[in-house]
């Protein structure tokens, strides 16, 4: 895998469509976390007892979350939903309206929904753990308003199926091959701000600019989300595709897959927040401190970059992925683009 710049950018990460909900409770009231020292935080949070998240993170990932921390407190018992941004953040402004809370901490990549919170401090309270403190994490740089705090980061890759392309891919202008016509898979943005603005980007970038013209005449397979893409690409169903997260799982378990981190390639950064209508408000800060310990970090990082340099597992830095300019991410913006999209690609 060579070295990539990472432009950062996006709304919503395309990584799959279904929802895992580990389990599910609510509160009809919340609060701050107990005034004290951090020890009397860990030990309000023991009482509580639970915590609950709702990420876009991968779900192994997500699992991989609650075992690291479950060894560090085993006596709060964590728990997950796992959900595309626009599925899990009407649901926390459905929290804060009602203040019947079910999430205590809530994971997204959708930048404009983090740049208006943290702005307005309508969703969060501000994170106090000891972790954001440290040297390594770098408080002032990753945190936004003392309330988001840069968790993780997606890089998306060039993929194939090393049965079909045994010499692979080393850049994007290698999928603009006419052998590979109706053999590519790409995701459709409809829903996911965050592909648009993928598509914006190949565009801007690769292979001298109108990628995405060169790319239709292809015709290539058009698919709902990544994961999709990524099921189509194991099994032989497609054989290539410029729109993957890095296949590091599928080469582990033996799947006819390749990839490479093009350049440059396009990402999009999670951020994290402590919701204000949590249930657990101390087991929240508790969570979210550990998130960004190096146990959590090795957790969450696997095919993905990390908020911690030299985190084991993770492709790239978290810190090079920085929040995009979310002006030209309009509602109307959007849906302007789409139909562009559906009249290049689907006409």
């Amino acid at each position: 895998m060579g070295s990539s710049w990472i432009r950062a950018t996006a709304v919503t990460l395309a990584v799959g469509l279904a929802v895992t909900v580990c389990s599910s409770g609510g509160s009809d009231s919340a609060s701050g976390p107990v005034d004290g020292t951090w020890d009397d935080i860990v030990a309000a949070a023991i009482d509580e007892g639970s915590v609950h998240l709702y990420s876009t993170q991968h779900p192994e990932n997500l699992a991989a979350l609650e075992v690291a921390f479950e060894t560090r407190y085993p006596d709060i018992d964590l728990e997950f939903t796992r959900g595309s941004d626009v599925e899990l953040n009407p649901r926390v402004e459905t929290e804060a309206r009602t203040g019947k809370g079910i999430a205590d901490v809530h994971m997204l990549s959708d930048p404009a929904w983090t740049a208006a919170a943290a702005e307005s401090g309508q969703y969060s309270t501000e994170v106090v753990g000891p972790a954001f403190d440290s040297a390594e994490y770098d408080r002032e740089a990753a945190v936004l308003s003392d309330r988001f705090f840069l968790t993780s980061a997606a890089v998306f890759a060039l993929g194939w199926n090393t049965d079909s392309v045994p010499g692979g891919l080393s850049s994007p202008s290698d999928l603009l091959d006419p052998q590979l016509k109706g053999r590519i898979g790409i995701v459709n943005p409809a829903g996911f701000a965050a592909v648009v603005d993928e598509y914006k980007f190949f565009d801007e970038n690769w292979a001298g600019g109108n990628f995405n013209d060169k790319l239709a005449e292809l015709e290539p397979r058009v698919y709902p989300g990544a994961l999709a893409v990524v099921q189509a690409l194991v099994s032989g169903e497609i054989v290539a595709s410029p729109m993957v997260p890095p296949l590091v799982r599928e080469e582990s378990a033996g799947a006819p897959v390749g990839w490479v981190l093009p350049e440059p390639a396009w990402g999009t950064p999670w951020y994290s927040h402590v919701l204000r209508s949590a249930p657990h408000p101390n087991a929240a800060q508790v969570l979210a401190d550990f998130m960004v310990t190096d146990a959590g970090q090795a957790a969450l990082s696997t095919g993905y970059g990390s908020a911690l340099e030299g985190t084991p597992n993770s492709v790239a830095s978290a810190r090079d992925i920085e929040l995009p300019d979310t002006t030209n991410l309009t509602s109307d913006g959007l849906a302007r683009y789409q139909q562009q999209w559906e009249q290049l690609f689907l006409d």
